[in-house]
C-alpha cells in the first residue's frame, strides 16, 4: 500500500478521498488553486499545495502542476476524485511517466472508453447491446445532420469526448439541426478541448440505469449492482438510488455481466461504471440473456461516480478503498456470489443555483455564488453527508455547482426517500441560493415515490416543484428580526439609545409616530412586500400586505432570539398559535432565512434606490439583464442590429452551463453593454432591444 497519495481535486470528493486515506493510515496531500486556500479539503488533508490561480486551466487542469506538487511532496500516487482530469489518458500517462500511480484503469482504456464511438463499436463486438447511432468519427456537420435524418428524429447530439450531460443537445426537428449542432460543438469544446460528436435514436421516457463495476489487474471483474439515475435536469442527474425499482433479479444479472464483459474488453482495472438506456413504461418487448426488457449500452465512465456512496451503502464496501487496493495491484477481496445488496439507498446533489420559472412556464436552473454565512448539515439513522462546505467557504462560478451530497440508508425504499426528505430538512446553506427545497419537493412527487420514473420527468414537471410563493409569516421573521434591531425598543424592552428619527423605519413625523412600524421587502425574484409590526419584536402585532389589502390580516407574532443575539443562528418564531424554528443570517442588504429545506434572500428594498438602478434602461420592455454571474462568451449581434423575437444574441456561460440570451421581440438592438470575455453580474444589463416603432 501506497504512504501518500496525492489527491487532484477539490470540493466534496477530494474531502470523501481523504477521509478514506486517513482510516486506512495513509498520508493525504491536497491541491487548491489561489481561490481555494480556505477551502475544506485543504483544511482536512495532512499536506496542501497551492497549484495556481482560480482558472481551472492554471492550476487542476495543469497536469505539469499537479506533477510537480506530487513530487514536491514524495507522493507515490495521484487520485483524480472525478471531473477536471479524471477520465484524461493524457494525465494517466504523465503520471507514469513521472513513476506515479494513477489510481483509474490504464490510459488505454480511458482512451478507448473515453471516445464514445469507439466505445461503442468495442463493446458491441463483445456482444453488448448499444442504441443505434452514427459510425465513424469526424463527422462533418453536414455527415451528422445526414445521420440524424437517417436514424429518424428525434435524436440526442453527444460530444464524442467527455460526459456528465456537457454539450448533449435533445433535437426534435429537423429545422433545429444546424444551430443545435454548432451549439453542441461549442459546448463540447470549451468542456474537454474536443468538439467530435455523434447522434443517436432518442428513446422516449428512458429509464438512465448504470452498472458499478470493480476490477483488478489480475483479470477478476465484479458487478456491484445498479444504480438508478433516471431523475436529471439538462441531462444533470440530481437524484440516484439503488438499487432500481424498475429492475428484476433476471434483468440485473443480464446488465451486470454485460457491464462487467464491456470492462473485460478494454483490460479495465479499477472502480468504473458502465451506463444503460433502458426503456420504461409497461409495453416493452423482451430483452435478451434473460432479461425482461430491452437494455442498450450508453457509455462507460472510467472514474469513480459522483454518486458511488449509494452503493457503497447497499453492499457495505468503500469504493475509494477498493480503488487504493487494486492500484497497489492487490486482489479483489471477494467475488461476485459474496456481493449482496442490503436496502435501498438515495441520494441527492445539492447545489449552487436557483430555479426561475419563465413567461412560457418553463423552469431554468441557473447557477448562483456567494458566501456561505451558515451551515448545518444532517445527520442521524441512516443519513450520511459528503460535503465540501465550510462556514465562510467563497462559492463563485468558477467551479462545478455540486456543494455537497447527502445520502439516506434505509431498509426498503420508502424508509430511504423519508429519511432522505427529512435530512433535506434539516439541512441549512445560507448566503447563496440552493436547490435543496426543490429536491425535497421533488421527492415528494408522487411518481418518484411509485418508481415510476423517467429521464424527462423534472423537465416536464418542475414548475409545479418550484416553490415560487414565500409564506407570509418568512416576510414576518424577516421584519422582526430588523424591527429587534431597529424597532422602537430593544430586545429586552427596555428604550433604545438616540437615533436619527429619519434613519428607522418607524414613520415618524412631526406630531408623534404612527402605531405601525413599516418595512418594505422583497424576496429574490419577486415583487415588493409592505411587513407592518406593532408592539415589541417579541411580542407583536403583524401585517404582511398594505393596509387596504383585504387579503391582509393582523396576526400576533413574536421573535425569540437566541441568548446572545448576532446575525447568525437559530430562533424561535411564534406565528398565530404556532411556534416554530427559523434559521437566519444577516448580511448587509437583509436576511437570509429556511424553513422546511426551503430559503429565501429577504431585501430590504427602497424604491427610490431602485428607480435609480434601473434607470431608463431597467425601465425599457426590452432590457435584457444576465440571468446569473458568468462570463459572455458568445456575441452574436452589434448595436443596430435588426433582430427577431427569439433570436438568440448573447451566451452567458457559468459553472460550466451555458445560458442563451435571446431578443425579447422584433426589434433593433439599441445598447449592448458587453463583449466576448466579459464578466457579469446576476441582473447586470446586458443589451437593450427596442421595438422598430420606438427606435423610429
Amino acid at each position: 500500500m501506497f504512504d501518500t497519495v496525492l489527491v487532484a481535486n477539490r470540493g466534496e470528493i477530494a474531502v470523501r478521498v481523504i477521509r478514506t486515506l486517513r482510516r486506512m493510515g495513509v498520508r493525504s496531500v491536497a491541491v487548491h488553486s489561489e481561490a481555494d486556500a480556505g477551502a475544506l479539503h485543504v483544511r482536512e488533508a495532512d499536506t496542501a499545495v497551492c497549484i495556481g490561480p482560480a482558472a481551472a486551466a492554471e492550476s487542476y487542469l495543469s497536469i505539469g502542476s499537479l506533477i510537480e506538487a506530487a513530487r514536491r511532496t514524495s507522493a507515490q500516487a495521484v487520485h483524480p476524485g472525478y471531473g477536471f482530469l479524471a477520465e484524461n489518458a493524457a494525465f494517466a500517462r504523465a503520471c507514469k511517466d513521472a513513476g506515479l500511480v494513477f489510481i483509474g484503469p490504464p490510459a488505454d482504456a480511458i482512451e478507448l472508453m473515453g471516445d464514445k464511438i469507439r466505445a461503442k463499436e468495442t463493446v458491441q463486438s463483445a456482444g453488448v447491446p448499444v442504441v443505434p447511432g452514427s459510425s465513424g468519427s469526424g463527422l462533418s456537420d453536414t455527415q451528422l445532420a445526414e445521420a440524424a435524418r437517417e436514424i429518424g428524429m428525434p435524436v440526442l447530439l453527444k460530444p464524442s469526448a467527455g460526459g456528465g450531460g456537457k454539450g448533449m443537445r435533445l433535437v426534435r426537428e429537423e429545422s433545429a439541426l444546424a444551430e443545435e449542432i454548432a451549439a453542441a460543438r461549442r459546448e463540447a469544446r470549451g468542456s474537454f478541448g474536443d468538439d467530435t460528436l455523434l447522434v443517436e435514436r432518442w428513446i422516449d421516457r428512458p429509464r438512465h440505469i448504470e452498472i458499478q463495476v470493480m476490477a483488478d489487474a489480475h483479470g477478476n471483474v465484479v458487478h456491484l449492482g445498479e444504480r438508478e439515475c433516471s431523475l436529471q435536469r439538462r441531462h444533470q442527474k440530481i437524484i440516484e438510488e439503488a438499487p432500481s425499482p424498475l429492475l428484476d433479479a433476471a434483468t440485473r444479472e443480464a446488465m451486470g455481466e454485460a457491464a462487467a464483459q464491456a470492462a473485460r474488453s478494454c483490460g479495465y482495472t479499477g472502480a468504473g461504471t458502465v451506463e444503460f438506456i433502458v426503456p420504461g413504461g409497461e409495453d416493452v418487448p423482451t430483452g435478451a440473456d434473460g432479461a425482461s426488457r430491452p437494455y442498450y449500452f450508453m457509455e462507460m465512465n472510467t472514474r469513480l461516480q459522483v454518486e458511488h456512496p449509494v452503493t457503497e451503502l447497499i453492499t457495505g464496501l468503500d469504493l475509494v478503498e477498493w480503488q487504493l487496493r487494486a492500484a497497489a495491484g492487490e486482489r479483489l477481496g471477494f467475488a461476485q456470489e459474496d456481493v449482496v445488496l442490503d436496502g435501498h439507498a438515495v441520494e441527492a446533489r445539492i447545489c449552487a443555483e436557483t430555479a426561475r420559472v419563465g413567461t412560457d412556464g418553463r423552469v431554468n436552473f441557473l447557477p448562483s455564488a456567494g458566501t456561505v454565512l451558515a451551515l448545518s448539515e444532517p445527520g442521524g439513522e441512516g443519513v450520511r453527508v459528503d460535503s465540501g462546505l465550510a462556514e465562510g467557504t467563497e462559492v463563485g462560478t468558477t467551479y462545478d455547482p455540486m456543494l455537497a451530497k447527502v445520502i439516506a440508508h434505509g431498509p426498503d425504499r420508502p424508509t430511504a426517500l423519508r429519511r432522505l426528505r427529512a435530512a433535506l430538512a434539516d439541512t441549512t446553506v445560507l448566503g447563496l441560493d440552493t436547490n435543496i427545497g426543490f429536491l425535497r419537493e421533488l421527492l415528494s412527487h408522487p411518481d418518484v415515490e411509485a418508481g415510476r420514473l423517467d429521464t424527462g420527468l423534472v423537465d416536464r414537471d418542475a414548475a409545479g416543484l418550484v416553490t415560487t410563493q414565500v409564506p407570509d409569516e418568512v416576510y414576518a421573521a424577516a421584519a422582526l428580526f430588523r424591527h429587534a434591531t431597529l424597532g422602537p425598543g430593544d430586545a429586552d424592552g427596555g428604550a433604545p439609545a438616540w437615533q436619527d428619527p429619519f434613519a428607522v423605519p418607524t414613520g415618524w413625523r412631526l406630531g408623534g409616530s404612527p402605531a405601525w412600524t413599516v418595512y418594505q421587502l422583497r424576496a429574490s425574484g419577486g415583487e415588493p412586500v409592505e411587513v407592518r409590526v406593532r408592539g415589541l419584536a417579541d411580542a407583536a402585532e403583524v401585517r404582511v400586505g398594505a393596509l387596504d389589502d383585504p387579503d391582509a390580516r393582523e396576526v400576533s407574532a413574536g421573535l425569540l432570539l437566541p441568548a446572545g443575539g448576532g446575525t447568525t443562528g437559530t430562533a424561535q418564531l411564534r406565528w398565530g398559535g404556532t411556534t416554530r424554528a427559523v434559521r437566519h443570517a444577516g448580511d448587509a442588504t437583509g436576511h437570509w432565512l429556511t424553513w422546511d429545506g426551503h430559503s429565501r434572500h429577504i431585501r430590504v428594498f427602497d424604491p427610490v434606490e431602485a428607480a435609480l438602478q434601473g434607470g431608463a434602461a431597467g425601465a425599457h420592455a426590452g432590457t435584457l439583464t444576465a440571468p446569473m454571474p458568468g462570463t459572455v462568451t458568445v456575441v452574436k449581434a452589434a448595436v443596430g442590429d435588426e433582430v427577431t423575437a427569439g433570436q438568440s444574441l448573447l451566451v452567458v456561460e457559468a459553472m460550466k452551463m451555458e445560458h442563451v440570451i435571446a431578443a425579447p421581440h422584433d426589434g433593433v438592438v439599441a445598447e449592448l453593454d458587453v463583449t466576448p470575455g466579459s464578466t457579469v453580474a446576476m441582473d447586470q444589463v446586458l443589451a437593450v432591444v427596442a421595438p422598430r416603432e420606438e427606435e423610429a
